[in-house]
């Protein structure tokens, strides 16, 4: 079976940088793809992805070495099973605030006797190889997100579900949970007080933690702190971002041309 490449980089005690796929275009994945990320999710909780597009986006990451990752819309089985089927080699799942709905996660993404996930890896065989059934469930990332208060109150709970393999934390909904203003990178203190206690739990549970970030800068200080997976933008956010730098200096620089006249 094809390795995945993020257990055997978190393995060494690397951090893996991972890009965001909003834009519902095969094309567009693809050159993301190439441009060196270690994992790339496709976002179908929020924004515009829907199941068939997804499936042509995890298409065009295979033409790399790119781990296909995609955030599913919530804690569904039936998602959760066809996002698998179709080749993620990782899913995200929102709002994950018990023991139980970890419970649930692993289960439902684990085949027998693990797991209660049916068999029918159409797409997955096809990505991962024929020995996939054999393999999947230890190959397999499942993350749970966590972004709310009851989630902090349980967190030592969700973590120690066995098979959880990592936990992602939404910075915006878990502000917003607290009180605070949503955003990513500069936290208000209890924000981010509670994104260093579910990094430091997280280790001691031996359990990945994964972050998301708005810059480069704020990804980097998060894997000084021991972060092992970090978001950066997003596809549609860097193309706002590139074409607004070239407008700005082409507006700074253009001229206005002389009148004419008689």
């Amino acid at each position: 079976m094809r390795e995945n490449r993020l257990r055997t980089l978190w393995k060494s005690g690397g951090a893996a940088v991972n890009g965001w796929l909003a834009i519902p275009n095969s094309f567009a994945s693809e050159t993301m793809a190439h441009q060196d990320w270690d994992s790339l999710t496709v976002d179908m909780q929020h924004g515009v992805v829907d199941y068939q597009a997804m499936v042509t986006m995890l298409q065009a990451i295979s033409t790399t070495d790119t781990v296909p990752v995609v955030r599913v819309p919530w804690l569904e089985p039936g998602i959760l099973m066809k996002t698998l089927d179709a080749g993620a080699y990782a899913v995200i799942c929102p709002m994950v605030n018990t023991r139980e709905d970890a419970q649930k996660l692993v289960a439902w993404t684990s085949y027998a006797p693990r797991g209660t996930r049916s068999f029918g890896p159409v797409r997955a065989l096809l990505y991962g190889g024929a020995d996939y059934p054999q393999h999947a469930n230890d190959t397999i990332v499942r993350f749970a997100m966590i972004e709310t208060a009851q989630a902090l109150d349980n967190l030592d709970e969700i973590l120690s579900v066995e098979g959880l393999d990592a936990v992602y934390i939404g910075p915006s909904d878990l502000s917003l949970s607290l009180g605070c203003t949503p955003t990513m990178d500069d936290l208000e203190p209890k924000a981010a007080q509670a994104v260093d206690h579910i990094l430091a739990r997280a280790k001691a549970h031996k359990v990945v933690a994964g972050i998301h970030n708005m810059s480069a800068e704020s990804a980097l200080a998060r894997i000084a702190k021991g972060f092992q997976y970090v978001t950066v933008s997003s596809d549609a956010r860097l193309i706002a971002a590139g074409a607004q730098q070239v407008m700005a200096k082409m507006r700074a620089g253009k001229t206005t041309p002389p009148a004419s006249g008689y």
